[in-house]
C-alpha cells in the first residue's frame, strides 16, 4: 500500500485552512486519513505553520512519500533536511500581532466630551402641534405660488 502525506482541505469557499495528513494514495482529497501530523493555514498573516516533527520523521523513515504543497512545507519548517542529513534552514519569522493603544486617544475624546456636555439635549424636540401647522401652512403656500 502507498502511503502519502498530502494536504486535506477544510474550511469555507473563500477561506481555506489545510490538515496535513497521512493518508493512502487511492483515496479522495479530503477523504479518510490514517493520521493528522500537522495544520497549514495560508490566509493568516503571516501563514500558519504547525508540523509534529516526530511523527513526520517517523512517516518519512517508513517510505510515505509527501505530495509537492507538502514537500514544500517540510523545508520550510526544516523536517525534510532532518530527514536527508542536510543542515537545518533558518526559523521560519514569526510576527509579533498588531497591538495598537488608542488609550491615549479614548481618553482625550472623553476629556473633550465631558466639558462639554450640560445634560441637556442639543436639539429642542418639535411638538405634534407645531408639525400640524407647518403641514397645512406648505400647501397653502404651494396653492398661493401657482396662481401668481
Amino acid at each position: 500500500m502507498a502511503v502519502k502525506i498530502k494536504l486535506k482541505r477544510l474550511g469555507k469557499i473563500r477561506s481555506p485552512h489545510y490538515r496535513i495528513v497521512v493518508a493512502d494514495a487511492r483515496t479522495k482529497r479530503d477523504g479518510r486519513a490514517i493520521e493528522e501530523i500537522g495544520i497549514y493555514q495560508p490566509t493568516y498573516d503571516p501563514s500558519v505553520i504547525k508540523v509534529d516533527n516526530e511523527r513526520a520523521q517517523y512517516w518519512l523513515s517508513v517510505g510515505a512519500q509527501p505530495t509537492e504543497a507538502v514537500l514544500a512545507i517540510l523545508k520550510l519548517t526544516g523536517d525534510w533536511q532532518q530527514f536527508k542529513g542536510e543542515p537545518a534552514p533558518a526559523p521560519l519569522k514569526v510576527a509579533e500581532p498588531k497591538v495598537t493603544d488608542f488609550s491615549h486617544l479614548f481618553a482625550k475624546a472623553v476629556a473633550g466630551f465631558e466639558d462639554s456636555t450640560t445634560g441637556v439635549a442639543i436639539t429642542p424636540k418639535a411638538k405634534k402641534s407645531d408639525k400640524k401647522d407647518e403641514a397645512d401652512a406648505a400647501p397653502a403656500d404651494a396653492a398661493a405660488s401657482t396662481e401668481s
